[in-house]
């Protein structure tokens, strides 16, 4: 997780009614010119709360969802893109982190407490990244399912060991796509269940928490929506709607089979959390950096991590 110790506080701090419209706009789903239309705030205000409560999430979340108790992990990656998918990306803005972006997600099959996440690309160092923070939140013997993207296997032997109960499902489909159909996913004709090491349960070899997981980035996320104009422009505000997305859906969202948040499933959390809980982890931000005036500065070091 990237420090920052830039969060400025205004002399004039909306009030926290505001800020909780605001912020039940995004995490539904809805566009930042939309959340604008919606409670009579600016773009820049919209944007800056965004950025600021998502730094809070993610260190709330580096803090808090550890010593995780699972027994059935399941990973995956969902594709979205910055400023312009890559084939449009200009020579001269390769490496500002325009175009495509990754994020990889490990979901708890039980609780369904989203473990760990890291928006990157899809490459080996990226799922190394991934899979060594995802160890480092777990305890005890856990089971692995993976797709059959081949990154995962170096980055899970070298994470977890070479006796981890790993297996990747991976998906067969058809091609053919015409017409009206090219705008809907490809059909599954199959499915190819592979043990990579240990004794995996093959009734729980499965992706399909994680994959439901991702549909709800999908529709509670517009940078995620696919088909509009609602990407992203920058990819530290990208960062930051996914940390502030998992942190509702973690203590906020309550998970229509458990009855309750995953948090509380996974006994990180003794009750459902308000949006007013997640504007808590800011302002305690606020309150402990000194009050300063001035334009907001971007940071500048890497942010293709959480």
């Amino acid at each position: 997780m990237s420090d920052r110790s830039g969060i400025m506080v205004s002399m004039n701090r909306l009030p926290i009614e505001k800020r909780s419209a605001i912020i039940g706009a995004l995490v539904e789903g809805n566009s930042i010119r939309a959340t604008c239309r919606m409670t009579g705030a600016s773009k820049n205000t919209v944007t800056k709360l965004l950025v600021d409560l998502g730094y809070a999430c993610m260190q709330h979340h580096y803090d808090t969802v550890r010593g995780i108790e699972s027994v059935n992990v399941q990973c995956d990656e969902i594709w979205s893109f910055c400023f312009a998918k890559a084939k449009n990306v200009k020579p001269e803005n390769v490496g500002e982190g325009h175009g495509d972006v990754w994020t990889w997600t490990g979901i708890d099959a039980d609780t369904k407490l989203m473990v760990s996440y890291y928006v990157g690309r899809r490459e080996l160092e990226d799922a190394q990244a991934f899979m060594a923070d995802l160890a480092d939140r777990l305890v005890g013997d856990v089971q692995l399912t993976t797709d059959g993207h081949g990154p995962y296997a170096t980055a899970i032997r070298e994470n977890f060991g070479e006796d981890v109960d790993f297996a990747q499902l991976i998906k067969k489909y058809r091609n053919e796509r015409e017409g009206a159909a090219r705008y809907s996913p490809a059909a599954c004709t199959g499915i190819e269940k592979r043990v990579r090491s240990g004794n995996p349960d093959p009734a729980t070899i499965s992706t399909s928490y994680v994959e439901r997981a991702n549909l709800t980035m999908r529709m509670s996320m517009r940078r995620f929506t696919r088909l509009t104009n609602g990407h992203s422009k920058k990819l530290e505000n990208l960062i930051c709607a996914v940390a502030l997305h998992f942190t509702h859906y973690n203590f906020v969202r309550v998970h229509s089979t458990l009855k309750t948040t995953p948090a509380v499933a996974a006994g990180i959390a003794d009750r459902a959390w308000k949006i007013q809980d997640l504007i808590a982890l800011l302002e305690a931000v606020e309150d402990a950096q000194p009050k300063t005036r001035g334009p907001y500065k971007k940071r500048g070091e890497d942010l293709l991590s959480n």
